[in-house]
């Protein structure tokens, strides 16, 4: 019998929109190429693998090109794995063993809450043709240990972009999110994510950018709990809380598609 894999839309409740990922279920240890190789196959922003151990599952994420530290929608598509599928009783704490440290995965009232590591942003100089590579003029360029951050100034200028990516690639930096103060009701800020040295050039929702964007905004906005919006063309939502050393990352899923490993 071939490994269950499934293709999840993550930070959605709509089929067809949200962020798409791959969730592959393991039954034994793989080597790091077969994965790197099925995330080609799956050709998704992010595929992640799950391997069940001692109180949790092992996850690593991988793109098409690489693997990464950090993915907050395909983290949460497997959280949505498990629970949907009775790996996991709903009532139950989903716990992530990953290259980021322990992540842990919660229902609450039809959200899924993620723990992410908070990754605070702090000014810097613009990486040499960043800016012209994007066509803004930035309020504000900051970073983390994973992104580049923009500030500009407007949602309409976040949702106009239209990034050189062929000239974005030259550029050094591993992934950018652009970011406003949001104008349409209900939400506190919005932001698109660009990142063509991951073999990615705009993700349809990032969870892993709101570890900085949550912390960014809070400051600005003198509040905790975030409501956001990112602005790609699939569009997703994501209910953010900031608390201490820690981000709270909210959204829902809808399973797509589910099917087998033929090796």
């Amino acid at each position: 019998m071939g490994l269950k894999i499934f293709t999840v839309d993550a930070f959605t409740d709509k089929p067809f929109s949200g962020n798409p990922a791959g969730v592959c279920m393991l039954s034994e240890e793989r080597e790091e190429l077969w994965m790197q190789s099925v995330a080609r196959e799956m050709n998704l922003s992010e595929t992640a693998f799950l391997k069940k151990r001692d109180n949790g599952y092992i996850l690593r994420w991988f793109t098409p090109k690489v693997e990464v530290d950090l993915c907050g929608h395909a983290t949460l598509a497997s959280a949505h794995v498990l629970f949907e599928k009775g790996y996991l009783k709903r009532e139950e704490q989903a716990r992530f063993h990953t290259r980021s440290g322990l992540l842990t995965a919660t229902n609450k009232e039809n959200w899924i809450e993620l723990d992410f590591p908070k990754q605070s942003v702090t000014p810097t100089t613009p990486p040499v043709g960043l800016n012209e590579s994007l066509g803004v003029k930035p309020r504000f360029v900051g970073k983390n240990a994973l992104y580049h951050y923009v500030e500009v100034d407007s949602e309409e200028t976040v949702r106009g972009l239209k990034p050189n990516f062929v000239q974005l690639r030259s550029v050094q930096v591993n992934g950018v999110a652009v970011t406003s103060r949001a104008t349409t009701s209900g939400f506190d800020f919005v932001s698109r994510f660009f990142a063509p040295a991951f073999g990615i050039d705009e993700d349809p929702v990032t969870g892993s950018s709101h570890c900085g964007l949550g912390p960014y905004w809070e400051e600005r906005l003198r509040k905790s709990e975030l409501l956001a919006y990112q602005a790609s063309a699939r569009g997703g939502i994501i209910r953010v809380r900031v608390e201490s050393e820690r981000v709270f990352l909210s959204g829902k899923a809808i399973t797509i598609l589910q099917g087998e490993s033929c090796t």
